[in-house]
């Protein structure tokens, strides 16, 4: 078993195995591979992402970028040459992913507009499109944020691209800033997105 768990791609194929042998059953059970199937395996899909995005976002914050200037500097390099890169390419591509299967299942599930629109288009007559939509706009807003000023930030900080030290200096501070902004909207974010029983009920 030690030798099975200590090695994290089989540890996490074989996670995805039993789960979709869990989907098959509920499959099984529901009796149908209709729309309300698919919002399932594409709710799962969507928390699945988030749960990570979420997590990597608040180990930079509660974690590497508070306890960094703790660390002694012949030991940084451990940090920013292995640690955070690898980090940061999950970081990225679970808000990605988050937000894919958060718009599919929103398309899926007929409220796109509805909520992009926070009910503006059914006079918001329809406070449940109101509050997803606010989530969905903070979650956009966060996953601009990763992609278009933390990712570029990090890559001069880190030294992914030539810098010099002033520029270095400039770029961590402004994708500290950026993931402080993210963490600062992520729960309110998760308010809109786990309360609202009027989409997902």
């Amino acid at each position: 078993m030690a030798a099975f768990l200590s090695n994290l791609r089989n540890t996490m194929i074989v996670s995805f195995i039993v789960a979709l042998v869990i989907i098959a059953g509920y499959r099984m059970h529901y009796g149908s591979f209709d729309a309300i199937f698919w919002q399932a395996v594409f709710r799962w899909l969507h928390v699945i992402a988030g749960v990570m995005w979420i997590g990597l976002l608040w180990y930079f914050n509660f974690v590497q970028t508070r306890k960094m200037p703790e660390i002694p500097a012949e030991l940084k390099p451990a940090v920013s040459k292995y640690i955070a890169p690898e980090a940061l390419f999950w970081f990225r591509w679970s808000a990605a992913f988050t937000v894919l299967m958060g718009l599919i299942l929103a398309w899926d599930r007929g409220y796109i507009v509805q909520a992009l629109t926070l009910g503006a288009t059914e006079g918001f007559s329809a406070p449940g499109h109101s509050f997803i939509g606010l989530g969905m706009w903070l979650g956009l807003i966060m996953a601009f944020n990763v992609w278009f000023v933390i990712w570029p930030a990090q890559k001069i900080s880190l030294g992914l691209v030539d810098a010099d030290a002033a520029a270095k200096a400039s770029a961590a501070t402004r994708g500290m800033v950026a993931s402080r902004i993210n963490t600062f909207l992520s729960i309110p974010m998760l308010v809109c997105m786990t309360m609202n029983q009027t989409i997902f009920g």
